[in-house]
């Protein structure tokens, strides 16, 4: 099977190349971001190895566009830098599975074939209530055909909101879910980012889709209007 290595350090790189090699694998090496996206729209690999800090396209640009272009190949992210943070945006651009350096490469090789193992993921339904469409791979929104740019947050609320159209959620409800159970903040920023999406997803388009209920909370109209 082939397996694209995207890696601007050379030493690193060729030694992946060799040990995988040695272990069967037919190797493919991109030393910077727009050589590796280039590649891998170009080949049908059984899995990418994409480092993180790289020339002309950084890792996570490079995963996230592959998955905007419906390519679904696994990828096994690598980073230098050790935080969860780093760790939880490689997955949410797309990412697999990821690996700190220094890594052993025996544990490179056994993430390598559990992910071919599992295949090419499935990729996640879009959400849509009417006209309102949010696709969870590649994190866009869409009213109509019209596209709108939606911070972290204000895509989760409405994942949030999508995923329970038709039902009435209480404030408390969607703190514990899109914020999470310990936020000691302000819980009116509920309203705040409510009147965010009404702002974005609504008005513009002479909608009322997210409805208050009063006492209640609030209700995303399954029809989207």
């Amino acid at each position: 099977m082939r397996v694209l290595i995207v890696e601007d350090e050379a030493p690193l790189a060729e030694g992946l190349r060799d040990g995988l090699e040695a272990e069967g694998f037919a190797v493919d090496i991109a030393s910077d971001g727009l050589d590796g996206l280039w590649m891998a729209r170009e080949h049908p690999y059984a899995a990418i190895v994409l480092d993180i800090m790289l020339p002309g396209l950084n890792g996570y640009r490079v995963c996230a566009t592959l998955r905007q272009e419906g390519i679904w190949t696994p990828i096994l992210m690598l980073t230098a830098k050790d935080g969860e943070l780093d760790e939880a945006e490689a997955l949410d651009t797309g990412a697999d599975d990821y690996l700190t350096k220094p890594f052993s490469f025996v544990v490179l090789l056994a993430r390598l074939r559990a992910l071919m193992r599992r295949g090419v993921p499935e990729r996640p339904s879009v959400l849509e209530a009417g006209d309102l469409r949010l696709d969870p791979a590649t994190r866009t929104v869409q009213r109509g055909d019209v596209a709108v740019e939606m911070t972290s947050r204000e895509t989760a609320l409405l994942e949030f909101l999508l995923r329970r159209q038709g039902d009435v959620l209480s404030k408390q409800t969607i703190l514990d879910n899109v914020w999470n159970d310990e936020f000691e903040g302000d819980p009116n920023i509920v309203e705040v980012y409510i009147r965010r999406l009404r702002n974005k997803l609504d008005r513009p388009f002479g909608r009322t889709a997210i409805e208050t209920i009063r006492g209640a909370g609030y209700r995303l109209a399954a029809d989207g209007g």
